[in-house]
């Protein structure tokens, strides 16, 4: 069995703050999950209003020791200890 890795900070903003009716969470997910495993608990989680955020948002990754975060749509990346999901913003 996978050893569990409590304390994956997910972030809302805009629409996925919304759609999930709070503005942070902390998952679950096994050691070295990925994006993807993460998208698929929050569409299991929140339903089909984060699912068509999920759609079309980025997820910016914790930076690493003095990198900058990394924003990106490939759910094969490891989901790290904090997650910001950022739904596309309207204005300038």
């Amino acid at each position: 069995m996978a050893e569990v890795t409590t304390g994956i900070e997910v972030r809302y903003f805009a629409a996925a703050a919304d759609a999930a009716g709070r503005e942070k969470d902390t998952i679950d997910l096994p050691e070295g999950a990925d994006l993807g495993t993460l998208r698929a608990v929050l569409v299991d989680r929140y339903g089909a209003d984060m699912e068509r955020v999920l759609s079309v948002a980025a997820f910016l990754l914790e930076p690493g020791d003095g990198g900058r975060g990394e924003l990106t749509r490939d759910l094969g990346r490891p989901a790290g200890s904090r997650v910001d999901v950022l739904p596309p913003f309207a204005g300038g």
